[in-house]
């Protein structure tokens, strides 16, 4: 195992990752993509994929006013979400039946999930500071060749070349929810009288300063979060509560420079901190909580070369450096860990019509668990990958994708293929069509995990989680008025990890086989107004529906078992309408039922949830926003016996300036 760990440390100086993006239909204003190819194709994707692809940008994240990236993603693209309460509580999200844990999040092409749980802490990502944000859906992912994508990949992109000149700016806001008489105690305790510090519930700001030259340039951050999550909710017995003990205080700061080289290359050095103290309840209703903390710190060095050696060669490369330093409960038990992945992706264009891919990923893992119960609390380990792709045009309208990936965590290793077709069959239809394996490693925690009571104790012996998928996509667009996107999938996983209990303890196991079947419809209407000070309108429907089954000796597709918190039916749209200084943005988001145990004893209600956002222009430079969440004050539990706040609202500002290279003020013409 040194000697492993020692070759691996070697070779991940010379290796790693970036992101890069679909088309130039992405670029906005003056700014351009770290890494961005001459030839409008970026270096690690591809001009045209086989995949469905969602991106939503700068102007869309700002005009939704959602308070972290769950509820972008929520209102945006109807994602599935199950949130263990207010700000700053574990979230996790879905694509096609997946949970976070098999879902890759990149942070600028980088993996960003957490090798010890799997999870992603969604409460790092300052929404101010996401320039885009790609949606790639369906398993072993060919645009950043990632492992573990089972459900899709998640690239939130934060780093761009700045404008010519100085840039700073700002966003402050309130969050509020409204006060009201509860019960200090279930049945029959004292009430409370109304709150009104509630009305002042969380305060968020986020300030950043960047400078762009011919040469270079750099921008800085910073973002912090006060929330006390003190809202009211009726508890499982239909009274009045008032959430406590789930205070959050969080916040983290990036800067990033990035230098150009001859050939237009560039390299870049991007640091993240994120720092969160927050107080978790014992039990949901729970007037006493466990503190816990958490210190994140990450530091990538990139480089893109989008021609080097020859004229139709390209290369990127990055290594990162990422420190978790965690703390929970009156214990104060704890834990180090110390990631160092590296990701080095090639392509060659050797004619018009093909282009090979290929790529390694390394990451070495230094987990230290820090608990009087482990007998062995270090643990290190070893995770990586090596592909090939081939992009084929075999007729103009035609593009085939070939890949294959081996992955390995030096114990076992697996090949990963997948084939995919873009057939363009009209200049406004295009169908796609992709099969595909999809694989991932036991997470840390899985094997190893113990906790300080022995109640959860991880399994040594799981084996990986396999399976085979497939899809069909239907892509219409007519000029800039209407898109229609359709997809049809199917994806079948076996030896399916959860947790169970047995003797009194639980583990994780390979229970079951888990199969999943579904379709999304989403259509988009862009209408153009001419009329007054009104400039646009734009309508987006959603409708996914999803069969998925838990299978194994003593269930079958007759019992119809779902797989928790999966619901069969999820309806959504939103209504953008835009002015010469302003817009209003109103989001809607359905589930049906969904269950919280694998044998659908325990079911959560339905609900609907309705949003709407108001920005307008103050001046040149300062723009108002306001937004009304959860306006019909729906209560519903989203993770089991965890109640969502209920309607609140949020106020606040945003300013941004550029200085020119002539020191003149110009203000930034977002949302014009």
């Amino acid at each position: 195992m040194k000697k492993t760990a020692g070759i691996a440390i070697a070779v991940l100086f010379s290796l790693v990752s970036l992101y890069s993006q679909e088309n130039n239909d992405y670029h906005d204003g003056d700014f351009s993509d770290f890494g961005e190819s001459p030839r409008d194709v970026s270096i690690t994707g591809t001009a045209e994929t086989t995949q469905q692809i969602t991106v939503i940008d700068k102007e869309t994240i700002e005009k939704s006013g959602a308070r972290d990236l769950a509820a972008l993603l929520e209102e945006e693209i109807d994602m599935s979400v199950t949130r263990y309460g207010g700000y700053g509580n574990q979230t996790s999200m879905n694509l096609r039946g997946f949970d976070t844990e098999r879902i890759a999040i990149l942070i600028d092409g980088v993996p960003a999930n957490s090798p010890r749980s799997g999870q992603f802490d969604i409460s790092q990502i300052d929404l101010d500071n996401v320039e885009r944000i790609e949606v790639i859906y369906g398993g072993s992912d060919t645009k950043y060749n990632v492992s573990g994508a089972m459900g899709g990949v998640i690239n939130i992109i934060t780093i761009k070349k700045q404008k010519t000149g100085l840039n700073l700016g700002f966003t402050l806001s309130n969050t509020g929810y409204m006060p009201g008489r509860y019960n200090k105690r279930h049945a029959g305790g004292a009430i409370g009288e109304p709150e009104y510090i509630d009305l002042l519930d969380m305060q968020s700001l986020n300030f950043f300063a960047g400078y762009g030259a011919e040469k270079f340039s750099w921008k800085a951050s910073l973002f912090g979060n006060s929330a006390g999550n003190h809202y009211l909710y009726k508890d499982n017995y239909g009274f009045a509560r008032r959430k406590i003990s789930n205070e959050v205080l969080d916040g983290g700061g990036n800067a990033q420079f990035m230098f150009v080289l001859p050939k237009d290359a560039s390299i870049l050095s991007d640091t993240k901190m994120y720092y969160a103290h927050r107080n978790f309840p014992i039990t949901p209703d729970s007037v006493g909580s466990a503190l816990a903390t958490d210190l994140l710190i990450t530091e990538n060095v990139m480089f893109a070369a989008p021609v080097i050696f020859h004229d139709d060669i390209a290369t990127e490369a990055s290594l990162t450096y990422q420190t978790s330093i965690t703390t929970f409960g009156s214990d104060y038990s704890s834990g180090n860990d110390h990631y160092l992945t590296g990701i080095n992706r090639w392509s060659w264009f050797p004619a018009e019509n093909f282009t090979l891919r290929s790529g390694i990923d390394w990451r070495f893992l230094y987990i230290n668990s820090d608990s009087p119960t482990e007998t062995n609390p270090v643990k290190t380990g070893n995770q990586g990958g090596l592909y090939v792709t081939g992009e084929y045009k075999i007729h103009k309208n035609l593009l085939l994708v070939a890949s294959v990936k081996g992955v390995t965590d030096t114990k076992q290793a697996a090949a990963v293929p997948k084939i995919g077709l873009s057939w363009k069959v009209h200049p406004q239809f295009t169908l796609k069509n992709n099969y595909f394996r999809s694989f991932k490693f036991p997470d840390f925690d899985d094997l190893y995990y113990r906790s300080m009571d022995n109640m959860f104790a991880g399994n040594p012996n799981l084996k990986p989680e396999d399976g085979w998928g497939a899809d069909i996509i239907g892509e219409l667009k007519l000029e800039k008025y209407f898109s229609f996107i359709s997809t049809a999938f199917w994806q079948w996983t076996t030896d399916s990890i959860h947790w169970v209990k047995q003797g009194g303890r639980w583990s994780p196991e390979n229970i079951a086989t888990a199969c999943f079947t579904g379709a999304d419809f989403r259509p988009v209407f862009t209408l153009p107004i001419k009329k007054g000070s009104f400039t646009s309108l734009k309508i987006v429907a959603n409708y996914q529906f999803q069969f998925s089954w838990l299978l194994n000796d003593d269930l079958d597709f007759a019992d119809s078992f779902r797989i928790p918190y999966m619901p069969t039916h999820i309806i959504g749209g939103s209504v953008d309408l835009a002015w010469k200084t302003g817009s209003f943005f109103v989001s809607a988001h359905y589930e049906t039922t969904r269950y919280a145990d694998t044998m659908n004893q325990i079911p959560l209600d339905p609900y609907c949830v309705l949003h709407a956002t108001v920005n307008q222009k103050a001046g040149k430079y300062l723009t108002l926003f306001g937004s009304l969440r959860n306006i019909l004050n729906a209560q519903y539990e989203s993770f089991a016996g965890y109640y969502m706040p209920g309607i609140s609202l949020v106020i606040g500002a945003r300013t941004k300036f550029d200085f020119s290279e002539k020191n003149k003020f110009t203000a930034d013409e977002e949302l014009k």
